[in-house]
């Protein structure tokens, strides 16, 4: 047997590893049902060996994903299809296709025993971090881990995949940043990374800069190309602002002293002034007693009035 194909019906069990166990499986399709449970491995190392499409898609899988299963998928871990490709290509009857979502689409995919490798596990309950082991299979052509509970970083070794053409991890709660390694990627034409919890600065690349909004939407620490939080500007906003704040506490610090020197001279004039008017007045009338003490406090309120609005005029450069 190389095609098994059980999508859409209504099936409700656990994953049947034991299929792993036949030699020749190729396509493995169980997506929407009713499947549910963890996906338990066998102590066989000699599992779907040569499996090239395995969705599992829209159904109720939980846990965290086995490195294990990946390890076994060993015609997903070389690019060498050269002699799988001959003995199918040439074969009269062999007539069968498979629907796969790629690139956001859901399509019929005919000879794909020769064409694509794909994963689908999309639309389940899993949870934890995505395994580092899937950059290993470097002849994926589809991966798409969205819409489950993925928690951590996005692994660098994605950027392995040097195939792969569509990679949807969004609707997850997924954190960090986004490996600069995946920007490599210049075969990939479908991204979809929204509605996770990723920040920092999106990396630049031949690929990423083909991508629009809707591959970053719902990443509020998210900034860069196509978003409107651009890097470069952020980081220049923030030292042009601390550089105009500087500028301003040395420009109100080297007006300081100015301002006071002007102050004291006002100051010291017009005291100097009023002092010759008291002396004239005190000499030219015979009453220097009374006249002294009116014209004291008359000054003493001039001078508290100049200083209080000098102390106003100093907390208001400030």
């Amino acid at each position: 047997m190389q095609v098994l194909d059980l999508g859409d019906n209504h099936l409700n069990d656990t994953f049947p590893m034991w299929l792993g166990t036949l030699p020749e499986l190729r396509i493995l399709s169980l997506r929407s049902n009713k499947l549910h449970g963890p996906l338990r491995t066998l102590g066989s190392e000699n599992m779907f060996l040569e499996l090239q499409i395995l969705d599992l898609s829209c159904n109720a899988f939980s846990e965290n994903l086995p490195t294990r299963l990946f390890r076994h998928l060993k015609a997903m871990r070389t690019t060498d299809q050269s002699m799988k490709a001959l003995s199918f290509e040439f074969h009269p009857y062999y007539l069968d296709s498979v629907d796969v979502v790629t690139k956001g689409l859901e399509l019929e995919v005919v000879r794909i025993l020769s064409l694509y490798n794909v994963i689908d596990l999309s639309n389940n309950k899993f949870e934890g971090q995505i395994p580092c082991v899937l950059g290993d299979l470097i002849a994926l052509r589809v991966l798409n881990l969205s819409h489950n509970r993925f928690q951590g970083h996005i692994p660098p070794t994605l950027g392995n995949l040097s195939l792969v053409e569509s990679l949807d991890l969004s609707f997850a709660q997924l954190s960090g940043e986004i490996p600069e390694q995946i920007a490599s990627l210049t075969a990939l034409e479908f991204l979809n990374l929204s509605h996770n919890n990723l920040e920092g600065c999106i990396p630049r690349g031949p690929q990423f800069a083909t991508f629009q909004n809707n591959s970053y939407k719902d990443n509020d620490g998210l900034r860069g190309f196509p978003l409107s939080k651009d890097c470069g500007n952020y980081d220049g906003v923030l030292e042009t602002n601390d550089t105009i704040a500087v500028l301003d506490d040395q420009e109100s610090n080297s007006g300081f002293p100015n301002d006071f020197w002007k102050a004291a001279l006002m100051g010291y004039g017009s005291g100097l002034c009023i002092g010759l008017s008291i002396v004239y007045c005190m000499f030219s009338t015979g009453k220097p007693r009374w006249l002294a003490r009116t014209i004291e406090k008359l000054e003493h309120k001039i001078i508290k009035l100049r200083r209080k609005k000098q102390r106003c005029q100093r907390n208001y450069r400030r």
